[in-house]
């Protein structure tokens, strides 16, 4: 809420008023629509002038639910564990002065409370006091304190990681001020990050949206006066801005939050309904590319109230409305844009205008079913939808089985992971965090899957996503090629074709990949053509192969290129007799080798210009004839 809107009016009532069914459109004084008042607590037995936020705890130990009401003089706690009887335990006094701004959140069974009264800090209380108070109402004190800052407009818990963010500070340009509470009792400071304007609000969350980019990283969602920020805050000595946007008729851009599978952020606009004159406006964004946001659409409400703080549970979003109480729409179709008010509850029952004064905020996560509305003027309600329901979904998960494509990913949908979850409802939604594998997920992965109703009741199961790569790599040879003996020496030495780069492989799982090569580098080939092969195998031990043929020939002197010049070899091919004649030199040797280098036959002749070689009784295949022990000739015999 802005600093300079907040009118506290009288007090209207100075009692607690038990359950109050919702009949014929009123709950007693109070208009309603589908929702029972089940106790009210006025700000007279708060002994406070005025109230502002609220939130909620669940004892761990046994289940009972307490409300933590934020007043001009402090916060008030109050067990709800019998709603219709509540009980206010007592007040943890402000710690310097008092304020018409107080904002609370829960961590770890502590509650953590900042104020814009000067020099206020960061409060630490620890809630299992509330286990024993004995003579309520009492007045509490402080288990610890944080002065890394004096006053902050809100304070935002990301319960994951353990951390708090004073936003509204007189630090880090009014942007978030990053505070280590894993140890509640002992906050520690680690920075912050001054933001494009002063932020009012924020939701920070460890991300687990569509944006695959950013999965696991700690994501901060800031509504800052004119814009809405978006900043990966991981790393809190380095935050990166990730991206910024505005929207048509800004006039207070206050608070938002997103649907439950972060696809879509809800913003609400304080000033707007005042400075344009519309009705209640919500404003819909698509964070589906965090890099690239989109405005969705525009929600009107019934009413010209100013909309203050907004939740989404399931597929309902509670907004604490001012003068129109809190409205509760259906958001089930919003990727469609359609959504629609389904229910209401007015604290304010005098009217619905555009002023600052009713409802301030609503907690709606209790599993019990009920809610908090903390309203400015007549202090804590307590209601309940008529039709609620509390019934947790049951999750069934099936493990599956997913390949790699040739980019050497995989992609899930949350449904491939059920196997039959089912709820009273009829209906169950689903949600996970990671719905993506590469290479490095190879093998067995364990994937929780959250199942909720429209409720926001939830359950969760465990399923083994085994990630394959059934994928052949691909290798690729040179061309067939001839190559001469080693200088000086009488065989070739076979190089590395790997290494060398002549022969290369790819894979969509390039890690492990492997080329072997046959025969073997450094391997020394004498006259004869061979096959060079090559097989590529990946980690998975998918295979592929390729081949080519070299020919190993001498290299020829001078003189032996003139003996070869007149050196005529016919038939080729040749089925029966070779002849063999030489216009030079006369011929002395003749060796016949086959393709393996074995020597078929060897002859001597004295200097003699024509040889005939008898080749009937060979098999069909490519052989070398060698003269003179100086050139060879490659001759097919058919």
């Amino acid at each position: 809420m802005k600093n300079l809107l907040l009118p506290i009016l009288l007090v209207f009532s100075t009692s607690v008023f038990a359950q109050t069914p919702c009949s014929g459109g009123t709950a007693g004084p109070y208009p309603c629509d589908g929702y029972t008042l089940q106790s009210n607590i006025d700000l007279s037995t708060l002994n406070a002038g005025g109230g502002n936020d609220s939130w909620g705890w669940t004892d761990p130990s046994n289940g009972n639910e307490y409300a933590l009401i934020g007043l001009n003089n402090g916060t008030a706690f109050i067990d709800i564990s019998d709603p219709v009887n509540p009980v206010y335990l007592g007040k943890l006094p402000t710690q310097t002065s008092n304020s018409s701004w107080r904002d609370i959140k829960v961590y770890n069974n502590y509650a953590f409370i900042v104020s814009e009264a000067n020099g206020h800090g960061m409060q630490v209380f620890d809630l299992t006091r509330l286990r024993n108070v004995n003579n309520p109402p009492e007045t509490f004190t402080t288990d610890a304190h944080y002065s890394g800052f004096g006053s902050a407009h809100n304070i935002v818990i990301n319960e994951e990681s353990g951390y708090a963010y004073g936003v509204g500070t007189n630090s880090y340009n009014g942007g978030p001020h990053f505070v280590n509470i894993q140890n509640p009792l002992n906050p520690v400071g680690e920075g912050g990050y001054s933001m494009d304007n002063y932020s009012h609000d924020a939701q920070v969350v460890t991300y687990c949206g569509p944006d695959n980019d950013y999965i696991g990283r700690e994501i901060l969602i800031g509504s800052n006066e004119n814009e809405v920020v978006i900043v990966d805050i991981t790393n809190k000595a380095n935050p990166q801005g990730i991206a910024t946007l505005s929207y048509t008729n800004v006039g207070y851009t206050h608070q938002g939050w997103f649907t439950e599978d972060q696809r879509f952020f809800l913003v609400g606009d304080e000033l707007d309904e005042s400075n344009i004159g519309f009705n209640t406006r919500t404003i819909i964004f698509d964070f589906e590319d965090l890099d690239n946001p989109q405005f969705h659409f525009e929600y009107f409400g019934p009413t010209p109230a100013i909309d203050h703080n907004g939740y989404v549970k399931g597929n309902k979003y509670y907004i604490a409305n001012y003068r129109a109480g809190m409205r509760v729409i259906d958001i089930t179709d919003i990727e469609n844009g359609n959504i629609v008010e389904e229910g209401s509850f007015d604290t304010y029952p005098t009217n619905n205008n555009t002023n600052f004064s009713g409802a301030w905020n609503v907690y709606p996560y209790f599993e019990s079913g009920n809610i908090v509305i903390s309203d400015m003027n007549r202090g804590f309600f307590l209601v309940r939808a008529q039709n609620t329901d509390t019934v947790k979904p049951t999750a069934v998960c099936t493990d599956i089985t997913v390949a790699l494509n040739p980019d050497g990913q995989a992609t899930i949908e949350a449904s491939d992971l059920d196997n039959g979850s089912f709820d009273n409802s009829g209906t169950v939604y689903f949600n996970i965090c990671d719905d993506t594998f590469d290479c490095s997920d190879l093998g067995a992965n364990s994937i929780q899957l959250e199942v909720y109703d429209a409720f926001g009741n939830k359950d969760y199961c465990t399923a083994t996503v085994t990630v394959i790569d059934d994928l052949d790599p691909t290798v690729s040879c040179p061309a067939n090629s001839t190559a001469g003996y080693d200088t000086g020496e009488n065989y070739y030495t076979v190089p590395d074709y790997v290494a060398n780069g002549d022969v290369t492989a790819q894979d969509n799982c390039a890690l492990g990949l492997t080329i072997t090569q046959d025969p073997t580098p450094g391997t020394q080939l004498t006259m004869g053509t061979y096959t060079i092969e090559f097989e590529a195998e990946d980690a998975s031990g998918n295979t592929n192969s390729c081949s080519f043929e070299l020919t190993v020939v001498e290299i020829l002197s001078t003189s032996d290129q003139e003996f070869e010049t007149g050196l005529v070899l016919f038939p080729n091919p040749v089925s029966e007799t070779l002849n063999i004649v030489s216009r030079t030199l006369p011929i002395e040797r003749i060796v016949l080798t086959d393709i393996l280098g074995q020597t078929i036959f060897s002859e001597e002749y004295g200097a003699t210009g024509e040889v005939t070689v008898n080749m009937a009784n060979l098999a069909k295949g490519i052989y070398f004839v060698n003269v003179n022990e100086a050139v060879t000739k490659k001759i097919i015999k058919n």
